[in-house]
């Protein structure tokens, strides 16, 4: 690879905010080692007392410059992260939204059966809060920027006990379009990567997941998982000057098992 090559991946001397870490084996703590790896430091939150030990020892292999509460659904947490960055760097270069959750008597139940609560919850922790987060980062984002989100094929296609999280992964993606499509002139671009099933905290409040995990395996071309590092490789990417010229993709980090019917 040559200097230009190198430098068109460099996260040197960028900050980044990553929401949604919630032990050592999350999505969003892949992506946050993949960021430090290229040069970027890091302000990371965690939802409450109960997750901030996991959370911080992750914190503390990173160049973390801040660690936070932030739990969407309480007014005003939000908001103060977006104050520290603005007040410790002024400027903020990238941000990962790996951030879901529905009320478990909904998320186990069929679609229609969901409750106005449990659905209202569900959007609103798992899309709404990235439209709020994107709108607090924009002023930020003074050079332009990359925004992440965090998606699943159980958007487009109907997937066995997904149930809820599948209408409210639709309506996430058709929230990055429209904000790439409205950031675009400011330099913002925003993105969804979308990886198959992964053994994470989050994901183990889907039943039979077990279930979900050798189906997946089984149906991919590549007959394999992905990991949390495939997806960090591919964030580092999208946050990079190599993708400058990218936005609105939802990406698949599926050994292409989204290829099949």
């Amino acid at each position: 690879m040559s200097d230009t090559q190198t430098r068109l991946f460099d996260l040197t001397g960028r900050n980044g905010l990553v929401l949604g870490i919630a032990n050592e084996h999350s999505i969003a703590t892949g992506c946050a080692r993949a960021f430090a790896a290229q040069g970027a430091t890091l302000g990371v939150t965690y939802l409450n007392d109960k997750a901030k030990p996991h959370v911080a020892a992750v914190a503390e292999s990173l160049p973390c410059a801040f660690l936070l509460p932030c739990d969407v659904q309480k007014p005003g947490e939000l908001e103060a992260v977006f104050d520290e960055v603005k007040a410790r760097w002024g400027k903020l270069d990238f941000l990962l939204h790996a951030i879901a959750f529905a009320p478990a008597a909904d998320l186990h139940g069929r679609v229609i059966d969901s409750s106005s609560e449990g659905f209202a919850k569900a959007m609103d922790v798992s899309c709404h809060s990235f439209l709020s987060a994107a709108r607090l980062a924009e002023p930020l984002m003074t050079g332009g920027g990359t925004l992440l989100a965090v998606t699943y094929q159980g958007s487009e296609r109907v997937v066995p006990h997904y149930n809820l999280m599948g209408p409210v992964k639709a309506a996430l993606e058709s929230a990055v379009r429209y904000a790439a499509a409205e950031l675009g002139p400011k330099g913002i671009r925003v993105h969804a990567m979308s990886p198959g099933p992964i053994a994470t905290r989050a994901a183990s409040g889907i039943e039979k997941f077990d279930e979900l995990l050798d189906t997946a395996a089984r149906q991919a071309p590549e007959h394999r998982l992905a990991t949390i590092e495939d997806c960090g490789a591919l964030a580092a990417f999208l946050v990079s000057d190599g993708a400058k010229m990218l936005t609105g993709t939802f990406i698949p980090i599926d050994g292409g098992q989204h290829l099949l019917a």
